[in-house]
């Protein structure tokens, strides 16, 4: 039925036919937005702004606190970034230098605090995070959506592998969330740990459905074969 054409062709014909915008409305909605206000892109910086909103302090301690409350498993923190965030709200206007501060025989630090439109920021920002869904290009999408270039006995085995690390890792964040320490914080201190397990346990899922499908011929498996025996 598919002789003559080529595995690419007859995907890229498939997919046009079915394919729809996954975000619709939100994109209008963003390009509209984003002509007014356009915010740093370096996550690190919104940590940076929530942390002096508690109070002033100076860079060593932002990162000290962001690893003490393992803030760095949801947001990138390297001291290199860090200052260089804190260089780029200083001349937008976010944040300002309080004074300078010196513990024992420790080199003097600037101590920074939030102005004004540092709290507007922040709370903009934190406003489109939460509200506004958008388009985003997570690396394992990137790879499902190119699978066919992968032979499916071996696409089944990077899956199977895939699979035994998501069960360690939602196994590992069980583990977290269980222990002492964490059970006795306020849950919205931790609201993070949670989003978190429930996208490691629906990609759990997905890829377990996934293999199972393959195995039963999805794809169809026998198209899936022919075109990598093709390519030989």
């Amino acid at each position: 039925m598919f002789k003559g054409f080529t595995f690419s062709i007859l995907k890229f014909e498939v997919l046009t036919s079915l394919s729809v915008p996954v975000y619709p409305f939100t994109y209008k909605r963003t390009r509209i937005y984003m002509a007014k206000r356009s915010h740093p892109s370096n996550p690190l910086a919104l940590a940076v702004l929530a942390l002096l909103f508690e109070r002033p302090m100076h860079p060593y301690e932002m990162g000290l606190i962001m690893k003490q409350r393992h803030k760095e498993d949801s947001i990138k923190l390297r001291y290199g970034s860090l200052y260089t965030v804190i260089d780029l709200s200083l001349a937008r206007g976010f944040i300002s230098a309080r004074g300078v501060a010196r513990d024992g025989r420790r080199p003097e630090r600037t101590v920074y605090e939030i102005t004004k439109a540092g709290r507007e920021e922040l709370r903009a920002w934190m406003t489109d995070l939460i509200g506004e869904p958008v388009k985003e290009y997570p690396q394992f999408e990137a790879a499902l959506c190119l699978l066919p270039v992968l032979p499916p006995d071996e696409a089944l085995a990077l899956l199977r592998q895939r699979l035994t690390r998501i069960d360690a890792k939602a196994t590992e964040l069980e583990g977290q969330s269980a222990h002492p320490a964490v059970q006795n914080l306020p849950p919205l201190f931790l609201v993070e740990n949670e989003y978190r397990l429930a996208l490691v346990k629906a990609e759990q899922r997905f890829i377990a459905e996934l293999i199972t499908r393959i195995e039963n011929g999805w794809g169809p498996l026998e198209l899936w074969r022919s075109f990598h025996q093709r390519r030989r």
